[in-house]
C-alpha cells in the first residue's frame, strides 16, 4: 500500500493522459502517477497501414500547443532520433500514424510517472480522509486527492453482430488478421470514416492478387470528406467549447450527431486516391467490388457449416431491404465510451446528465464537488469536437493542470478564433 497521498491518479494512458503525464513532469507541485494496464504505451496499432497518417499536424502533438519549450515534443524526438532534417525536407506536417506511436513510446520512456502492466480494479472514497483509494488487480493500493480518467473508447460492436460467431473483426484488429481475411472468397467492410477509407484502399490495392469480392457498404449518404477549412477549424478553440457547453442539453445532443462529419469523415486526398485506383483497376475490365451507400446494417446471421455471413440491409432512401452474403466481415463501426466498472464504488459521486452519460463541467471535471475527478475524451456532448482533437488535449491538460495547482502553470488561451459564435 502506497503510504503518502497523492495530489493525483491518471487511470489509463492513451494520447491525452500522456500528454498530461508529460506536462506534470517537471512540475514539483504536483506528485501523480499514471496506471496503464497494457505492458507498453500502444494506440491504434491494428490500424498502422503503409502510408496512413494523422489527420492533425505535427504540432498537435502531446505537449506542443501547452509548451513549445518542452523537451516531450514531436520535433525534440525527431532531433533526438535524427530525423528532424529528412522530416524537414519532406515538407508535409502530417506524422505517419507508426511514427506518432512510436513518438509516443519514446516520450513515456523517459517519464518516472508511469506504471505499465497495471490494471485498476476499483476506484473507491475515503471519506474520512478526503481521498480516492484505487485498489489495482495485484491489490496494490493508491490514494490521491484527484483522479484523471483517461481509459479511451473502447471498439463499438453493433447489436445486431453481438456473440455472432465466426471470424469477424472490429476494424482496429485488421492488420493481425488481414492475411486471414484475404483467403476467403469475400470480404465485406461496413463502416465510413477514415479506418473504413484505409481498409478498402489497402483491400482494393491487392484485390487481383487474392482474387476475393470486396464489398463496401455504409449507412451515410456519401462518403463524406472530413471537413478541414480554416474557419471551421475555428471550432475548435476555447470559444467554441464555451459556446458549446453553454447550450440546453438537448440543443447539444443534437448538434453531437450533426457535427459527426467534423471529426469522423475521409481525408478528401484519400476519396480521390480510392477513385483513381478503382478506375485504374477498371481499365481491364469489371472489378469485383461494390460500394453502397444509404443502407444500415439491420440483421445479421452467420452459418457455420459454409463460414457464410448473411447480412440485411435495408437502403433508407428507397426504403428497400436487401442482403449480402460474405465470408469476411469487417465491422469499422466506430468506438463507443462506457463508464469503466471500476468507478462503481464512486458513482454517487459523479454527475449523469439525463441520458445517463457523464455531465463533464466546463473545467472537465464529473465528480459532485468539480474538481475531484476529471475526464480526458468522451466529452463530445459537452465540450464538442474538441473532445477527441488532439491539438485540444494541451488545451485541456494545461485547464486541468490549473485546476489542480489552483493557479494558471501553463498559459490558457481564453481566445483564437476570428468568428463570433454565439449571438
Amino acid at each position: 500500500m502506497s503510504t503518502q497521498p497523492l495530489d493525483f491518479i491518471g487511470i489509463g494512458l492513451g494520447p491525452f493522459n500522456l500528454g498530461l503525464a508529460c506536462l506534470t513532469e517537471p512540475i514539483a507541485e504536483l506528485n501523480g502517477v499514471f496506471l496503464e494496464s497494457k505492458p507498453d504505451f500502444e494506440w491504434h496499432s491494428g490500424m498502422f497501414l503503409e502510408g496512413a497518417h494523422l489527420q492533425t499536424p505535427f504540432m498537435s502533438d502531446l505537449v506542443t500547443l501547452a509548451d513549445p519549450t518542452s523537451p516531450y515534443s514531436f520535433l525534440n524526438y525527431l532531433k533526438e532520433k535524427g530525423r528532424l532534417y529528412s522530416f524537414y525536407i519532406r515538407e508535409n506536417f502530417y506524422p505517419l500514424r507508426t511514427e506518432y506511436n512510436d513518438y509516443c513510446r519514446w516520450a513515456a520512456a523517459k517519464l518516472t510517472s508511469i506504471r505499465f502492466s497495471t490494471t485498476v480494479a476499483s476506484v473507491a472514497y475515503d471519506a474520512a480522509e478526503e481521498l480516492y483509494v484505487v485498489t489495482t488487480t495485484s491489490g496494490e493500493t493508491f490514494r490521491s486527492q484527484r483522479i484523471v480518467l483517461g481509459t479511451g473508447t473502447p471498439p463499438y460492436i453493433p447489436e445486431t453482430c453481438e456473440g455472432l460467431g465466426g471470424d469477424l473483426i472490429h476494424n482496429s484488429r485488421y492488420l493481425p488478421h488481414k492475411e486471414e481475411l484475404q483467403k476467403k472468397k469475400s470480404i465485406t467492410l461496413v463502416g465510413s470514416g477514415q479506418s473504413a477509407a484505409e481498409i478498402y484502399y489497402d483491400l482494393l490495392s491487392e484485390i487481383d492478387v487474392h482474387g476475393y469480392r470486396l464489398n463496401w457498404v455504409t449507412r451515410s449518404p456519401r462518403f463524406f470528406p472530413l471537413e478541414y477549412t480554416k474557419l471551421t477549424l475555428e471550432m475548435t478553440s476555447p470559444e467554441y467549447v464555451d459556446y458549446f457547453h453553454g447550450l440546453p442539453e438537448q440543443t447539444r445532443y443534437r448538434l453531437e450527431t450533426e457535427q459527426k462529419g467534423l471529426f469522423k469523415g475521409i481525408d478528401g486526398e484519400l476519396i480521390d486516391a480510392i477513385f483513381d485506383l478503382l478506375y485504374q483497376k477498371n481499365l481491364d475490365g469489371p472489378v469485383p467490388t461494390r460500394l453502397l451507400t444509404n443502407s444500415s446494417l439491420g440483421s445479421a446471421a452467420y452459418d457455420s457449416a459454409t463460414g457464410t455471413y448473411t447480412l440485411g440491409f435495408r437502403q433508407e432512401e428507397q426504403e428497400k431491404d436487401f442482403t449480402v452474403e460474405t465470408e469476411g466481415l469487417i465491422l469499422a463501426t466506430g468506438y463507443k465510451y462506457t463508464v469503466p466498472a471500476f468507478l462503481k464504488p464512486v458513482e454517487d459521486r459523479i454527475r449523469f446528465d439525463g441520458r445517463g452519460r457523464f455531465d463533464v463541467a466546463r473545467n472537465y471535471a464529473i465528480d459532485t464537488t468539480g474538481r475531484g475527478i476529471f475526464l480526458q475524451n468522451a466529452g463530445v456532448h459537452t465540450h464538442s469536437i474538441t473532445s477527441p482533437d488532439l491539438g485540444m488535449g494541451p488545451y485541456r491538460n494545461a485547464y486541468i493542470i490549473g485546476e489542480m495547482l489552483g493557479s494558471e502553470y501553463y498559459p490558457v488561451e481564453k481566445t483564437i478564433a476570428f468568428q463570433e459564435f454565439a449571438a
